[in-house]
C-alpha cells in the first residue's frame, strides 16, 4: 500500500489491514514518520517523536501479529500520545520548561492499556503548558498550528492530539480533557474526541492540573475509532482513587463501546438547551448545530428545547475550583527531586522561588496565584466553598435534564478556531471561549465532539453530544448514526 493511502485510513480499518497482512505495522509505523517528516515543521504537533522505538515496537507488534499473540482491533496500528501522560523513560514534558528533562519511572495506566493492545506510540503531542489553555499557544515548545488553516490555533489543551490526527500524523491519539480540553480541539480541527465519565478512564499517570476534573479520552479520524480506544483504555485501577469501581454486570459496568455503534436513533429523546445559542455565538455555528439537530429529527429521534439553567456561574465556578487543585497539585515542582532547577540561588526558598518563577509560563502563574487566592484563608469560603455548591447545582440540573433525555445536544465552543495570538492577549475571552464544555466536567458526565460542517472560511464547526454518568453507549450510538447519515 502506497503512503498516501495508509495516513488516510481510520485506526480501525488499518488495523483490520494489518490483521489481512495487506500492510505491516513496520510499514504503516513508515508511512506516518513519513507523514511528520513532511508537515510537521509547519504544524507542530509532536513535542518528541520516538522514531527509533516506534519502528521497534513495531516490528515486535508484527511478530506478534504473525504468531497469533496479537489480535485486538487496533494491533499494530501508530498512534500519538498527549505529553502530560507518563511513558517509563521516555521525555514527559507538560510542555513547561519546568519539565523539560523529566523522565518518568513508571507508565500511566491508559498508556499501558494501549500498549498491551497492540498499538505503536509514534511521540507525545504538544499541548498548552500543564493543560491550561484552550489554544495550544501556551506550550514553552512552542504554539501548534491548525492543519485546516495555519494561521488558526487548533484549540486547547489537547491541541498537538488533534492537529495530529487531522494532519494524518497518527492514525489516532489520546489526549486529556479537564474543561474541555479534548472536545474543544476536536470541534477546531475537524475530527472526533470523547472526554469519558469522570472514573471511567485511569488518571493513574496522567500528570495532574484539575484533579476532580482530569479525564483521558481518545481523538480519532471517526465515531468507530474512538469506541474502539475507549473500550481498550476503560479500566478500574487500584492505583487510582478516583477509579469508579461499578458493580460487575451492570450495565455502567459494561465497556463493549464499540456494540453501540448502531445506525439508529429512532424513538432517542434528544434535549436542546435553549441557554446554548442566546448571546456570544457566532450565527454560523448556531446554524449548524441546530441543522444537527434537524437531521436527528429527521432520523427518528424526539428532539425539543428545554431550559437547563446554571449555565452562567460554569465558567466562574469551574476556573475557582480548577485553579485551586492547579495551585495544589503544582506544588510538587520545585527543583528538588526531579526537573528544572535554578542554576544561582542562595537558600532553599529563594530556590523554590526562582525555579518556579523561571520554570512556570505566564499562564500558569496566573491561574496558581488565583487558586491561591480562592483557597487563602479570609477567601475560602467567599470563593471556594461557594465555587462546591455551584458545582452540585450543575450536576443537579443535569440529573434533572436526563431524566427526561437520552442525549443533550449542543456546540463545542461558541466559533470556529481563533486566529493565532488572539486569546493571549485577552484570557478572559479565551476562558469564556469554554463556556459550553466546562460544565460538564464539573458534573462528571461523558461527551463527545463530531464535525457537523464547515463556517464560511472553510473552518470545522464542533457538534457536543452529552450523557448521563457511564452513559457513553448512548452518546457513542447518536453519533454513530448522525455520521453515518451527515450530509
Amino acid at each position: 500500500m502506497e503512503r498516501e493511502e495508509i495516513i488516510r485510513l481510520s485506526a480501525v480499518e488499518l488495523g483490520k489491514r494489518i490483521a489481512a497482512g495487506e500492510v505491516t505495522s513496520v510499514e504503516a509505523t513508515k508511512a506516518y514518520l513519513d507523514q511528520i517528516g513532511a508537515v510537521e515543521k509547519d504544524i507542530h504537533a509532536y513535542i518528541t517523536i520516538d522514531t527509533e522505538g516506534a519502528l521497534k515496537q513495531a516490528e515486535e507488534c508484527d511478530a506478534r501479529i504473525k504468531a497469533g499473540e496479537l489480535k485486538g482491533p487496533l494491533a499494530g496500528v501508530p498512534v500519538a500520545i498527549k505529553d502530560n501522560m507518563c511513558i517509563e523513560g521516555q521525555l514527559t514534558t507538560c510542555a513547561s520548561k519546568i519539565l523539560s528533562n523529566f523522565k518518568p519511572t513508571y507508565t500511566a495506566t491508559a498508556v499501558q492499556a494501549m500498549k498491551d493492545a497492540g498499538v505503536v506510540v509514534l511521540g507525545k503531542t504538544n499541548m498548552d503548558e500543564f493543560a491550561m489553555g484552550s489554544t495550544s499557544e501556551t506550550s514553552y515548545f512552542g504554539p501548534t498550528k491548525n492543519p485546516r488553516d495555519l494561521t488558526r490555533v487548533p484549540g486547547g489543551s489537547s491541541g498537538g492530539s488533534a492537529a495530529a490526527v487531522a494532519a494524518n500524523e497518527c492514525a489516532a491519539a489520546l489526549g486529556s480533557d479537564t474543561g474541555g480540553s479534548i472536545r474543544q480541539p476536536a470541534g477546531f480541527c475537524g475530527v472526533t474526541g470523547i472526554k469519558p465519565t469522570y472514573g471511567r478512564v485511569s488518571r493513574y499517570g496522567l500528570i495532574a492540573y484539575g484533579s476532580s476534573l482530569d479525564q483521558i479520552g481518545p481523538l480519532a479520524k471517526d465515531v468507530t475509532d474512538c469506541a474502539a480506544i475507549l473500550e481498550i483504555i476503560s479500566t478500574q485501577d487500584a492505583k487510582d482513587s478516583t477509579s469508579a469501581r461499578l458493580s460487575e454486570g451492570s450495565e455502567e459496568a459494561e465497556t463493549d463501546f464499540t456494540s453501540a455503534l448502531v445506525n439508529n436513533v429512532k424513538g432517542m429523546k434528544i434535549g436542546v438547551p435553549r441557554d446554548y445559542f442566546l448571546e456570544g455565538i457566532d450565527p454560523e455555528v448556531k446554524e449548524k448545530v441546530l441543522a444537527a439537530a434537524e437531521k436527528f429529527r429527521a432520523l427518528g429521534a424526539e428532539v425539543e428545547e428545554f431550559d437547563l439553567g446554571m449555565v452562567e456561574y460554569a465558567i466562574p465556578a469551574y476556573y475557582i475550583i480548577a485553579c485551586a487543585e492547579a495551585s495544589s497539585n503544582l506544588e510538587r515542582f520545585d527543583g528538588v527531586k526531579y526537573g528544572y532547577r535554578t542554576e544561582s540561588y542562595t537558600d532553599l526558598h529563594n530556590m523554590y522561588k526562582k525555579t518556579r518563577s523561571e520554570g512556570f509560563g505566564a499562564e500558569v502563574k496566573r491561574r496558581i496565584m488565583l487558586g491561591s487566592f480562592v483557597l487563602s484563608s479570609g477567601y475560602y469560603d467567599a470563593y471556594y466553598v461557594k465555587a462546591l455548591r455551584v458545582k452540585a447545582l450543575i450536576k443537579q440540573a443535569f440529573d434533572q435534564a436526563f431524566e427526561k433525555y437520552d442525549v443533550i445536544l449542543g456546540p463545542v465552543a461558541p466559533t470556529t478556531a481563533l486566529p493565532i495570538g488572539e486569546s493571549l492577549s485577552d484570557p478572559i475571552k479565551m476562558y469564556l471561549g469554554d463556556i459550553y464544555t466546562v460544565s460538564v466536567n464539573l458534573a462528571g458526565l461523558p461527551g463527545i465532539s463530531i464535525p457537523c460542517g464547515e463556517d464560511k472560511d472553510g473552518l470545522p464547526v464542533g457538534l457536543q453530544l452529552l450523557g448521563q454518568t457511564f452513559a457513553e453507549k448512548k452518546i457513542i450510538r447518536a453519533a454513530y448514526t448522525y455520521e453515518q447519515n451527515r450530509e
